[in-house]
């Protein structure tokens, strides 16, 4: 997982303009996360959770089904994507040696050129689009 689309994952969530002050502190930790180190970072979303978690955990009760849903899901998502990923969203980090970049823009073009060439040859069986 590169750290642009991890952002792109959390904007999607939490749009560039939160509204929620927990939903706008969560986008500056996510603005961390390509200028600091995997340890700044992940002490830096821990901070954030130890101060919102009561908020995340906050539930709604449904008037009509008479059930319960988490109030503010999207943040909830941001933050569980942010936690899921987080052990690979550094992995130039923890291999620097490689020279790995943290991000796979590179080679998002090249797919990109690959798909283009397929979109203009859409007659071509499905062996003649694998070899191409």
């Amino acid at each position: 997982m590169c750290q642009f689309h991890q952002s792109a994952i959390i904007r999607r969530y939490l749009t560039k303009n939160p509204k929620l002050k927990a939903s706008q502190e969560l986008m500056k930790v996510v603005d961390l996360m390509t200028i600091t180190d995997k340890e700044s970072f992940v002490g830096a979303l821990g901070l954030w959770y130890e101060r919102w978690e009561v908020f995340l955990k906050e539930r709604t009760k449904s008037p009509v089904t008479n059930k319960s849903t988490y109030t503010h899901k999207k943040l909830r998502s941001a933050y569980n994507s942010l936690k899921n990923n987080l052990p690979w969203l550094f992995t130039w980090y923890d291999h620097f040696e490689l020279g790995i970049p943290n991000t796979t823009n590179a080679i998002d073009g090249h797919f990109s050129d690959l798909k283009n060439k397929l979109r203009n040859h859409n007659g071509l069986s499905i062996e003649r689009k694998k070899s191409l």
